[in-house]
């Protein structure tokens, strides 16, 4: 019996219990890679009385303001391109970007997004993106 493919479930930012995972799976010393892929909506989903913007927009109002914030941890961008077409993939998924962001620990990584610095524009992220997933990700030893 076949049955229909699950609607994906659209995720754009961490949950409790994720950040649980990631205490749990990713040591809080060592350097850890983050894989961003990132869809973004065609229409941010900003408040009504905000002026009209693209997801890509807001994004790349986050972007520009994060980067500070990402050199203040020590972290950087190591790799940003543009999404194509996933080869190995469930049927409809689509990716507009995938980023790599390096961060000398687990720790660096959680901190900058606890800063209040971080906290005043990462509704730029939030309104811009349809879907992501961020993956943290070890070297092998």
């Amino acid at each position: 019996m076949r049955h229909a493919p699950s609607p994906p479930v659209r995720v754009i930012d961490p949950t409790r219990d994720s950040f649980k995972d990631l205490f749990a799976k990713v040591p809080a010393d060592g350097p850890v890679v983050m894989l961003n892929l990132l869809a973004f909506r065609d229409e941010a989903a900003d408040p009504p009385e905000a002026p009209r913007r693209s997801g890509r927009t807001a994004y790349a109002a986050y972007a520009e303001a994060v980067a500070p914030l990402l050199a203040r941890v020590g972290a950087q961008v190591l790799w940003a391109g543009e999404a194509r077409h996933g080869l190995v993939a469930p049927p409809g998924e689509h990716w507009d970007e995938v980023l790599l962001v390096a961060y000398p620990s687990r720790d660096a990584f959680v901190a900058m997004l606890k800063s209040a610095d971080y906290q005043a524009i990462v509704h730029h992220r939030t309104a811009g993106l349809r879907d992501a997933r961020l993956i943290a990700t070890l070297a092998h030893s």
